[in-house]
Order: C-alpha cells, then structure tokens, then sequence
C-alpha cells in the first residue's frame, strides 16, 4: 500500500507546484489592489467585495473559524481582517492521499476610501461568513438627477 500511496501523491505533486505557482503570479499581478494579504500555513480566505447604493460590503469565506478567532481592524485609512484556523489533529489511522484544506493565521487588508463613514461599519458573521457593510457617507450617496432637454 505504501508504493501505491507514493504513486498518488507523485501524480498530484506536478499540480500543487502549478497552483503554489499561479498563486504566486497572481499575488505579484493584484499585490497594488489590496494593501496586503498574508498567508501562513496555506490559508488565505476568499473574498468578494460589492457596492450598492448605499455602502460597500465586504464577503469572506472563513468556514471553521470561530467569530472569536476572527479581528477586524481599521486604522489609517486601511480595514484589516485578521484570523486563525485551527489544526485539525489528522488521525494516525488514517492514510490521506491528498489535503487540501489549510489551516493556520491570515491576514487581509483593504483600502477604505473616502467616502465611507467609518463610525457606521457593521459586521456579521454567520454560516462560515463574515460579512462587512461599510455605509457611504451622505454625500457620497449616488443620485440620479433628471436633466431636461430644451
């Protein structure tokens, strides 16, 4: 079973260098998006950033993290998610072939801009997500304004 074992993980090891790879690229690609994303023990949540009228909201990903183990910072202008997701102890008595699922502390941050109102930022976490609403100030709230024609 041991050759057989190696055999499985050799096939897969071609595509785990190609994905440390890509990620890699895409990180240098995007590095002047975000204001920083860290990464330790292969573990970076995603995200999806939208807008609406009325604020900018913020979806991560984190499923298995505790709300406790999560912290959200904002300071100069930059919004900060940090966190930890902790190591599943792997059974001895099992023989994996393959993990993909990372563990470990992370850290993404983000411009804020403007025209956010810093004292109305709310954040829920709920089913594995957190989910952060960044209201707009008034004045930069969009207003669709009739022209007339003469």
């Amino acid at each position: 079973m041991l050759a057989r074992r190696e055999g499985v993980n050799s096939l897969f090891k071609p595509f785990e260098e190609l994905h440390r790879e890509i990620d890699r690229l895409f990180d240098e690609a995007f590095r002047g998006l975000g204001t920083g994303n860290k990464r330790t023990e292969g573990f970076l949540p995603e995200v999806d950033i939208y807008e609406t009228d009325d604020s900018i909201v913020i979806e991560m990903d984190v499923p298995g993290i505790k709300k406790n183990d999560l912290k959200i910072k904002l300071e100069d202008g930059i919004l900060t998610i940090s966190g930890e997701k902790k190591y599943e102890k792997k059974e001895k008595s099992k023989s994996y072939h393959l993990i993909e699922r990372g563990f470990g502390s992370f850290s993404r941050s983000f411009r804020v801009p403007d025209t956010i109102d810093h004292t109305k930022i709310k954040a829920n976490y709920d089913n594995g997500v957190l989910k952060i609403e960044l209201p707009k100030k008034e004045e930069a709230k969009k207003e669709a304004v009739e022209i007339k024609i003469d």
